[in-house]
This record gives C-alpha cells, structure tokens and sequence, in this order.
C-alpha cells in the first residue's frame, strides 16, 4: 500500500466578491490552480459587480478570530493570505489570529485598500492599525505601487529603492511591489535577509486582458507556494507568471465592466 501525499492548505482572511471576480472566490480559485486546498475566513461581505461596489458588510471581529481558530484546530494551515480587513476592530481581530498560528507559518499580506472601481475598502482607523499590528506579522508584503506610497505616506518622491526599503521598515521581512501599476511591468522583489538586493522579476502587459482579481490573485499564487515549501523568490517568480496568464487569459465577456481574472483556464474545462 503506497503512502499518498498530504494534501497541503492554505488559508485566506479577505472579503467576499459577490462577482466572484477577487477576494476570497479569487483566492480559492488560486489556491485550487496551486494543487493547494484553500479554507477562509471572510472578513466582510461586498455587494460588487464587475461596475463597482455598491455595499459593504463588516463580519463582527469575534466570527472571524472564530473562523481562522475553527480551520486551524481541525484542517491546519500551511500559509496564510491576508487580503481586504475593512475595519479596526477586524484587523486586530487578524492580528490575534496571526499570533495564534503555529511558529513559522508564512503570511501574505497584500493592503487591499480601494477596489479596482474605487470604492474605498479600508476605513481610516483601520489603516493605521493595518500598519502598526499587520505588516510587523507579515512574510511578504505584495502591494502596487498606489498601495505602496500611500503604506509609506509618500506621493512620488522616493525612487524603488527607497519606497521598497521604506516598505521593509514597516515590519515585513519581504516585500514585492507589483508591476501593474509601474511603467514597466516589472516586479521588485527586496529580502530584508539578502543584503537589501533588489531583484527584479519580469512580465508582460496585456491590455486587452482583464485585470479585476489580479493583486489577489498574486498574492494567493505567492501564499499557496510557500505552502508548497517553495523559496519566497521562486514562489513570487510563480506568483508573476501566474497572475500574468491569469488576466492574459481574462474574462472580457463577463459583465459590463472590469472583466475578472481566469487563474483556471475556464475554456479548457468547456473543451474537455
């Protein structure tokens, strides 16, 4: 009788996409693309569509520390993602939850903030506990450039180098600054344990794809890798490529707006 291997899990703490086009559906829909089983714990529930959000639910802080405690004491966790918090009282709530995970499980943090339509996702309050309880427990931090300056509390002045140290000194032991968003497409990958050196991990722009879920994507990509027990340098190598076909590959045809990512390859299953 041959052993079978275990089957390794990764964990998402995020918000609900009524659209199913990022927060948690995006997250499952990585983890399962990774041959990694995804649990969750939703945060807030968001009405949204592919033209925007129109309401938003915050999940009371108890039932989500209640979440990640019931997934972790019976199904385990081999890497978590941290995804949209939306209030205070939530993210201290995540930060608890982090502190009782087992020692060393990897944390993705990616600051969802506004949503692709602009709906503010992070209230003010919660923003700065964000900076103070989250990114100093986190393994990775995976922002956009938006993302990034605002986390910093800079406009433009810093040049990569100096937003991205910036960045490591808000706590997290690695950060990835995605190329979405920077006139090259180029992801910069900084370890505060790999003597400050940048590395830089290319990809390709793909402006007839669709985007919608794309950070989310990313980042789960990046959590379910290390999950696998892959480095952080070739799980965000991953993370790139696979978030790159992802909207590449992008449902334009659902909805009338911001079309979501397709991490699955929906169109292969049709033609199985």
């Amino acid at each position: 009788m041959t052993s079978q291997t275990p089957t390794l899990t990764a964990l998402t703490i995020a918000g609900s996409d009524s659209g199913g086009g990022a927060g948690i559906q995006a997250d499952l829909k990585a983890f399962a693309r990774c041959g990694v089983h995804g649990t969750c714990a939703i945060t807030a529930i968001t009405a949204q569509n592919t033209l925007g959000v129109t309401a938003i639910h915050a999940i009371p802080p108890e039932v989500v520390l209640a979440q990640v405690r019931a997934v972790v004491s019976d199904i385990g966790v081999n890497a978590v993602k941290v995804g949209m918090l939306g209030t205070a009282e939530v993210t201290l709530a995540v930060a608890q939850a982090l502190d009782e995970l087992p020692p060393g499980t990897p944390v993705v943090v990616d600051p969802v903030m506004v949503s692709e339509s602009g709906a503010r996702l992070l209230q003010a309050d919660a923003h700065q506990a964000l900076l103070a309880e989250i990114l100093p427990r986190a393994t990775v931090l995976t922002p956009n450039l938006p993302e990034a300056r605002v986390l910093v509390g800079e406009d433009s002045v810093l040049d990569d180098e100096q937003l991205l140290k910036a960045l490591l000194a808000l706590g997290p032991q690695i950060v990835v600054l995605t190329g979405g968003h920077r006139a090259q497409t180029t992801d910069l990958f900084l370890d505060r344990a790999a003597e400050q050196k940048i590395v830089e991990i290319p990809g390709t722009r793909h402006p007839d794809g669709a985007a919608h879920g794309s950070g989310c994507t990313h980042s789960s990509v990046l959590a379910a890798q290390l999950a696998l027990g892959h480095a952080p340098l070739q799980a965000a190598i991953t993370a790139r490529a696979l978030a790159g076909s992802a909207v590449a590959n992008g449902l334009r045809g659902i909805g009338a707006g911001a079309g979501p990512v397709d991490v699955l390859g929906l169109a292969s299953f049709r033609a199985s």
